[in-house]
């Protein structure tokens, strides 16, 4: 068994929308582990996507290889580096009228018509007078974003059943932040048996086998899935050192993602 202890150095302010408050859009001092699975290229998404959720047929390939990666923890006695930005999506053009829920721009050709009793706008096609009515955008124009910033260092792990080459440097994020990644690797670590064993670094609660034994932890509400710190478990644990352990048998819980056959 090939464990690599990863750390994890932020190049660029990284942006994950972990909380959306009115116009504020926060993100918390973690990355879970599906997204640093598809940043370290272990599964692949889509070149194009229609919405389609594929966590379930590229995580499972990855149970059966015997791949695992857990969430990044900021390690104890360090603090994250926080960016704090203002952000506007406001077009630039010489002119342009906020309608209902969306900013409406007038181009080249067209000319522009307001209907005052339903707040909405129309674009008139200077040639053939036809009226196209301006669709509402599914982004923020204006807000306050906090985003993770350059030199925040965080710690995770891949679990393997074979030698893996992991890439020095990834894209994490809604921007696709650069950030570096150095491995230590733990080969072939002793399992025990422990109870009541703290374990400080985060772990996806769908992921532990079905034996371990939660006693108590912190949540961390995040999306896709919450999850915990601190757990007190009792179970089988990887030791890869004197205060250093990891619970056994861990694999990404998708089988809830599992589409069911029309009968």
């Amino acid at each position: 068994m090939w464990i690599y202890q990863c750390k994890l150095t932020l190049c660029e302010n990284t942006f994950f929308s972990s909380r959306e408050i009115n116009d504020l859009f926060l993100t918390e001092a973690l990355i879970g582990n599906y997204a640093l699975t598809y940043a370290l290229n272990l599964a692949q998404s889509p070149y194009k996507n229609t919405g389609e959720i594929y966590y379930y047929l590229h995580l499972s390939q990855l149970n059966e290889k015997g791949i695992y990666v857990t969430p990044a923890t900021i390690p104890d006695g360090q603090e994250p580096n926080f960016s704090f930005s203002q952000f506007n999506s406001v077009p630039d053009g010489y002119w342009y009228a906020m309608g209902k829920n969306c900013l409406f721009q007038r181009q080249d050709g067209y000319a522009s018509e307001y209907d005052s009793k339903n707040n909405v706008w129309y674009a008139v096609d200077r040639r053939t007078s036809k009226k196209t009515k301006e669709k509402a955008a599914n982004y923020p124009q204006v807000g306050f974003i906090k985003m993770m910033g350059i030199g925040t260092v965080m710690e995770f792990f891949v679990i393997s059943t074979q030698d893996l080459s992991l890439p020095r440097y990834i894209r994490l994020g809604k921007f696709m932040s650069k950030a570096k990644v150095d491995v230590i690797l733990h080969q072939n670590p002793t399992i025990v048996s422990h109870q009541h064993q703290r374990v400080g670094y985060l772990l996806n609660p769908l992921d532990l086998p079905q034996e371990m034994q939660v006693m108590s932890y912190d949540t961390y509400n995040v999306h896709p899935v919450p999850l915990i710190r601190n757990a007190i478990l009792t179970g089988n644990f990887l030791k890869l050192s004197k205060d250093l352990y990891l619970p056994v048998d861990m694999k990404f819980g998708v089988d809830f993602l599992q589409p069911s056959v029309a009968s």
